[in-house]
């Protein structure tokens, strides 16, 4: 069972009430790959780098279990940078600067051996860039999973809805669900974006957790309540990569087992804050992941008598 990741592998500066780094490595590629690398192998990674990026990060990726078969290297241009203050709520933050460097000549191509991949997660690019790879594939992936943004809303809104007629799951935060939908309620913006090919929606809704929408079936997930959060840059990715991971080895995409995918995807996103870019994934231990995970079944477990 192989798992198919696009996305972004960058460098970020980041700030924020706690901190701060001028340069990590960072982007929704790395976040997704270290984040399924717990449940499934391989990943098969589909990025771009310039010389700049870290032989040592690619050395950690491929030991994790990471294909960088479709990852090409540009010799002569520098990687991907993002700049970003969070404010004191940290849900909110200022970008400081976005350099595309390699990524603005970003034309992927997937390699002959990521053929036949029963499972493709495609990060928040432009919709061209995730239409282009889902083309490429001889045979439709079981589960096509996508990350989007309000950007691409604004600027690219008609290939952005040719992409959700192929795919299976959108995921999106709250406020991308209304500005896509032209809906407030969050209910009725599911129902209208799920009509435009989706089978599956999950709103994302940072430390107030997510939720999960599938025809006329609703789950909430809460987020685990954390004394420090130190940096919530890639948890977005992160969770992604936790929710297709564990879909990936269980090759069960039923709505009852999305549920469990979620908090999967919580729990190591939950991680992830904890310190500054993908280190704390790095060191991430099962039992520590099952202790975790035992703290969501705690949250979310009660017993009520209606008698």
């Amino acid at each position: 069972m192989s798992l198919i990741s696009v996305g972004t592998m960058a460098f970020d500066a980041i700030e924020t009430p706690f901190g701060k780094v001028d340069q990590i490595v960072g982007g929704s590629g790395t976040y997704v790959a270290y984040a399924a690398a717990n449940f499934i192998t391989p990943i098969q990674q589909i990025s771009i780098i310039g010389y700049d990026f870290p032989q040592e990060e690619l050395d950690e990726l491929k030991k994790r279990g990471v294909e960088l078969d479709g990852v090409e290297t540009v010799a002569d241009k520098k990687s991907f940078f993002w700049s970003g203050k969070y404010h004191l709520d940290m849900n909110n933050r200022d970008t400081l600067v976005t350099d595309l460097n390699v990524l603005a000549d970003f034309n992927p191509i997937v390699p002959d051996s990521y053929q036949g991949a029963e499972f493709l997660m495609l990060g928040n690019l432009s919709p061209h860039i995730q239409l282009s790879v889902i083309n490429q594939l001889k045979v439709r992936p079981k589960l096509i999973a996508m990350d989007s943004m309000n950007f691409w809303m604004d600027i690219a809104l008609d290939d952005l809805k040719e992409v959700l007629t192929k795919i299976d799951v959108l995921m999106i935060n709250d406020a991308e669900a209304r500005q896509l939908s032209g809906e407030f309620s969050l209910a009725k913006a599911a129902r209208k974006i799920l009509s435009m090919g989706p089978k599956f929606l999950v709103i994302k809704k940072g430390e107030h957790g997510a939720l999960l929408f599938h025809e006329d079936h609703v789950f909430f997930a809460p987020a685990l309540p954390l004394e420090e959060v130190f940096d919530p840059t890639g948890a977005g990715d992160t969770f992604a990569g936790g929710f297709i991971g564990y879909l990936a080895k269980t090759k069960d995409i039923s709505f009852t087992n999305m549920k469990t995918a979620i908090i999967m995807g919580s729990a190591l996103a939950s991680f992830c804050v904890e310190k500054f870019g993908p280190n704390r994934l790095k060191e991430i231990t099962k039992k520590e992941l099952d202790a975790r995970l035992s703290e969501f079944v705690q949250l979310v477990s009660f017993d009520i008598d209606l008698a």
